[in-house]
């Protein structure tokens, strides 16, 4: 994995001025970037070695709340340190940001010395070093959908999120000339990771109004989860630098489409793409129907990674481009995954489960832990799909629900054995702050609706 920037380079841009601040950043359970801002001088002196964290950084709420429940933490355990461990290999300047170059950190047990299980980065880690030792190489890609409103972040917050208003006021799926209104924001966008080492290779108008996608060139899966993640930063802090908002929630109005995170994904092996045999049927090799077949038996249990919050599930309705059914199919949108590339070295599987609120870690990993195991098992790959998904009363459903999804991931044997009990478990409880906490709000729809007429 490469980044833009070595260590050596980063010294010479301190000495000419061109660097002075490095952002020091861990993954957080919600997929955020989180750390400190170091002097560049001092990054290069000892940051760049290992700083600190304090270990409530995953076991946090949404809105950094310090739920019970965890058995990493609490406060009964006194919160203490991890170590956040720079991996080098990702060191990059950010030119959204003067003077600024960043660096994702591995974490480490302050005690034991031992990679953070539960940490979204080493729980993707693992897959792909379980992948390796199968004798593969995961390559993924991930597409973002977002939002871009015509208020700041501080003018919506302040305006008690009511009367939203999104940057373009058509939708603009494919549309240049309408696209072109968002182009102060979507151009340096682009060009700015690019240069920051995200191979970014197009944007577009997506299908309701003011709403982006942000297509990144494929990669292994660790550097595709990193390219998400400094992406979806750059979305935000760039539009708000132009005076704008940009969300990546789900579903962001019940009368809009909602936004998706959908993962392209493919095994390399030492002679090649391990998915690709020129002589089978739409060319699938007997490796990509297993781990298909392993996808769509354990799509259940991992939705919880495909889908985090409440809101996650208001996104799957029938016409709206956003699955609903667990199937595959070849080359149609209303199946939860679809073949793409068929014919091609470049044959691959699109998970279109996902929502644009995933920590793009956790998703990744949850499907290779699932299409290793179909291949670990010897899983057969019944036919695709055709037609219209959506109305296929004989083909199971994703969960409806948080809750739902909750207890399958609480009850799947998979993967405890591949992710480990520690991190579903952990990863149940955050599901389930997220069910307590909606649980326990009343809502203006609840208000409107009974307050004469209940």
């Amino acid at each position: 994995m490469a980044g833009t920037l070595s260590f050596e380079e980063l010294k010479n841009r301190a000495s000419d001025g061109s660097i002075d601040t490095v952002l020091v950043c861990m993954v957080d359970m919600q997929g955020r970037l989180m750390g400190k801002r170091f002097h560049v001088s001092n990054f290069i002196e000892s940051g760049h070695e290992e700083t600190h964290c304090c270990n409530y950084l995953l076991a946090t709420d949404i809105e950094m709340a310090t739920p019970d429940g965890y058995a990493s933490t609490s406060w009964e355990k006194g919160y203490g340190d991890y170590v956040m461990k720079p991996d080098l290999a990702t060191l990059r300047p950010l030119p959204w940001l003067e003077g600024t170059a960043m660096v994702i950190c591995d974490l480490i047990d302050h005690h034991t010395h031992e990679p953070v299980p539960h940490s979204p980065r080493q729980i993707l880690k693992t897959q792909v070093e379980r992948a390796a030792r199968m004798g593969f190489t995961p390559m993924m890609a991930t597409e973002l959908e977002f939002f871009l409103f015509e208020k700041s972040f501080d003018e919506v917050r302040k305006s008690g999120f009511r009367d939203l208003a999104p940057l373009a006021g058509y939708n603009a799926d494919y549309a240049i000339q309408l696209s072109t209104k968002d182009e102060h924001v979507m151009r340096p966008v682009r060009n700015m990771l690019v240069a920051a080492g995200v191979p970014v290779e197009n944007s577009k108008g997506e299908a309701e109004a003011g709403q982006e996608e942000l297509n990144i060139r494929y990669a292994d899966a660790l550097l595709a989860a990193d390219h998400h993640t400094i992406a979806k930063q750059a979305v935000k802090e760039i539009a708000m630098q132009k005076g704008h908002s940009a969300t990546f929630v789900s579903k962001w109005h019940h009368n809009r489409v909602g936004s998706a995170a959908h993962i392209h994904q493919s095994l390399a092996g030492p002679d090649g793409p391990a998915f690709h045999d020129p002589d089978a049927e739409l060319s699938m090799s007997a490796t990509m129907k297993a781990y298909v077949a392993g996808l769509l038996k354990y799509s259940a249990e991992m939705t919880v990674f495909l889908a985090p919050y409440i809101n996650s599930y208001k996104r799957f309705l029938p016409g709206t481009f956003a699955p609903t059914k667990i199937a595959w199919s070849i080359d149609n949108r209303t199946a939860g995954y679809r073949l793409v590339g068929d014919g091609t070295k470049g044959v691959r599987i699109e998970c279109r489960i996902p929502g644009s609120d995933i920590n793009p870690y956790l998703a990744c990993a949850a499907q290779l832990a699932a299409g290793l195991s179909g291949i670990e098992e010897g899983l057969s790959l019944d036919g695709p799909v055709t037609g219209d998904v959506y109305a296929m009363e004989h083909v199971p459903s994703i969960p409806h629900t948080l809750r739902d999804a909750t207890e399958a991931l609480r009850g799947s044997a998979m993967l405890r054995r591949t992710m480990g009990d520690q991190v579903v478990d952990h990863y149940c409880r955050a599901a389930e702050v997220e069910q307590e906490a909606f649980d326990a709000v009343v809502t203006d729809w609840e208000i409107a609706r009974g307050f004469e007429r209940a």
